[in-house]
C-alpha cells in the first residue's frame, strides 16, 4: 500500500503544468464605424490588458477536459460551453492529431462583463496548446482557431496594447503605449454582447455618423497626450449598454463621484474603468467606490504597456 502511494506520489510530480495567466482585456475606447453587409459591426477600439487575471493550467495528453474553481466560477457556465473547450477543439479541427490535455481554469474576472474574460481564458488555451505541441502563436491555424472562437480571441492572443478593427479580425499592436492605473468597477450583473448590439440598432449597410476615433499611434510616447486623447475617446456601445443594464450609470457617476479623470465602459459592459493619477490613487477611488457600494466587483490594477 505504502508503495502504491509513493508510486502515485512520484508520477504526480512528474507532471508538466504549463500555466499562463488570461488577462483581462480593458476597451480604453471603442468606436462603431457602422455595420457591414455580412451583418458583422465595424469597430475601431485600442485595447489594453490588465493585471487583474483569471490562470489556466494544462497537464498536456490524453483527452480533453477542463475544471474550473475560483471566486466567479459559479457564473461561468457549464464546462461544455466554456470557451477554453471550444478553442482547444477549434485548433484540434486545424492540426490533426493535436496533443490536447486536462485544463484547470481559476476564475477571478466577472462574466459577461465586457473585460473579454472568457476570450482571455480561451486565447490562453491556445497559448498552452500551441507551447505543448511546438506551434507558434502566429501560425495561422492558432489565428484561425482564435477567430473561429470569438472576436475578441484574436486581440487577447498576444495580450499587449493594440487598435481592434473591422469586426476584430485586425489588430494592430503598438509599438509604445505607457501603462496607465485605473480602479475597474463591475455591479455583478451579466450583460450579454449580442442584446448589446441590437440595442444599437444598426442595420446592415448602415454607417454611424460619429466622429473619427483619435490617433493614438502618434502620440504613444507622451502619456500627458495619451490621457488626452483617452477624454476625447468614446465608448459608442455605452448608451444602448445602459438601456438594458442602468446599473452602469450607478457605476460611472461613482466613479466620477470618488475622483477618476476619465470614466468609461468596457466592451459591451457591464465594466466600467475609472483613470487614476497613479498606483496610489487608482488604489484610494477603488477603495471609495466599493466602501460606498459593497455588493459590486472592484479592483485597482494596471495596465501592461509596450
Amino acid at each position: 500500500m505504502q508503495d502504491r502511494h509513493r508510486h502515485r506520489q512520484t508520477a504526480e510530480a512528474t507532471l508538466t503544468v504549463l500555466r499562463e495567466t488570461a488577462p483581462a482585456k480593458i476597451n480604453l475606447s471603442l468606436h462603431v464605424h457602422g455595420r457591414r453587409g455580412d451583418g458583422l459591426h465595424a469597430l475601431e477600439s485600442l485595447v489594453v490588458f490588465a493585471e487583474v487575471a483569471d490562470d489556466l493550467q494544462l497537464v498536456p495528453g490524453g483527452e480533453l477536459a477542463l475544471t474550473v474553481d475560483g471566486d466567479t466560477a459559479a457564473a461561468s457556465g457549464p464546462v461544455g460551453d466554456n470557451l477554453v473547450v471550444k478553442a482547444a477543439r477549434a485548433l484540434s479541427d486545424q492540426v490533426p492529431g493535436l496533443r490536447l490535455g486536462h485544463f484547470h481554469l481559476t476564475k477571478r474576472l466577472p462574466v459577461a462583463a465586457g473585460l473579454g474574460g472568457g476570450s482571455a481564458d480561451a486565447a490562453a488555451a491556445l497559448r498552452l496548446l500551441a507551447r505543448a505541441n511546438g506551434l507558434a502563436t502566429g501560425d495561422p491555424r492558432v489565428q484561425l482557431a482564435a477567430w473561429a472562437t470569438g472576436a475578441d480571441c484574436r486581440v487577447c492572443l498576444d495580450p499587449r496594447p493594440g487598435l481592434m478593427c473591422g469586426a476584430g479580425e485586425e489588430v494592430t499592436r503598438l509599438a509604445r503605449f505607457p501603462a496607465l492605473d485605473l480602479a475597474l468597477v463591475n455591479p455583478r450583473i451579466a450583460v450579454a454582447t449580442r442584446d448589446v448590439f441590437a440595442a444599437l440598432g444598426l442595420a446592415p449597410g448602415q454607417t454611424s455618423p460619429h466622429a473619427a476615433h483619435p490617433g493614438f499611434q502618434d502620440a504613444l510616447g507622451d502619456p500627458d497626450e495619451v490621457r488626452r486623447l483617452l477624454a476625447a475617446a468614446r465608448n459608442d456601445l455605452a448608451a444602448a449598454a445602459r438601456s438594458i443594464c442602468p446599473a452602469i450609470g450607478d457605476v460611472e457617476r461613482a466613479l466620477g463621484e470618488a475622483g477618476a479623470s476619465v470614466v468609461r465602459l468596457s466592451g459591451s459592459g457591464a465594466s466600467v474603468w475609472g483613470l487614476a493619477a497613479d498606483a496610489a490613487d487608482a488604489r484610494r477611488i477603488a477603495a471609495t467606490v466599493a466602501t460606498r457600494n459593497p455588493g459590486w466587483w472592484v479592483v485597482a490594477t494596471r495596465t501592461g504597456s509596450t
